[in-house]
């Protein structure tokens, strides 16, 4: 009977030590769960934040990497042209016909220099320094003149240095070129000088 007794009296006890439990493990389960959430939650957050920076920077990168190859392509071709012009002048050069003539600057461009590799036959090569950049609109013009009037031997531009070269082509055998010279004109050319002579051989 005593052994009953406190056997009755324990299970009350336990019972209600149990209720008691439940509610604090359901409590700290709620807890555990919602903190787990918030750190999924912030990570997915922080993940895509992250996410979006590196895509933004990739695709900065590939701009830059895009450009730069544009660019790479451009001096690529001026160079392959500049190499092209020094070779036919390197050609010509080895005629003892050909001539180099001095041009100096003149007017609006006294800095400016200039030089012709020249070849009565087969033309030549003008290079040229120091000249600024035109306005927009405009060239420079190159003239050959001999007996007659000024003849257009066509129109070129310069770089941000001012430097630049123009190919020559033949003139009449039977009116041999005794002056250079070069103005400034409208970007297409004109068939008689308009404009301020920059250049001119001596």
């Amino acid at each position: 009977m005593a052994g009953m007794t406190t056997q009755m009296n324990h299970e009350p006890r336990d019972e209600l030590a149990a209720s008691r439990r439940a509610p604090a493990r359901r409590g700290w389960l709620a807890w555990a769960v919602g903190t787990a959430a918030a750190a999924i939650a912030a990570a997915a957050f922080t993940g895509g934040v992250v996410a979006s920076r590196y895509e933004a920077r990739l695709g900065l990168m590939a701009r830059e990497t895009a450009a730069l190859r544009q660019r790479l392509q451009r001096d690529i071709v001026t160079l392959e042209g500049q190499l092209a012009v020094y070779r036919s002048a390197a050609e010509l050069l080895r005629d003892p016909a050909t001539q180099i003539v001095a041009l100096r600057g003149v007017g609006p461009s006294p800095q400016a220099t200039g030089r012709v590799v020249w070849h009565a036959v087969n033309g030549g090569h003008l290079f040229v320094a120091n000249l600024p950049a035109p306005p927009p609109g405009k060239a420079y013009e190159l003239w050959t003149i001999g007996e007659g009037a000024p003849q257009p031997a066509g129109v070129f531009q310069v770089d941000a240095q001012g430097r630049g070269s123009h190919r020559i082509a033949p003139v009449d055998a039977l009116k041999p070129v005794k002056v250079f010279a070069v103005t400034l004109e409208p970007a297409g050319g004109v068939p008689a000088p308009t404009g301020p002579m920059v250049l001119a051989s001596k």
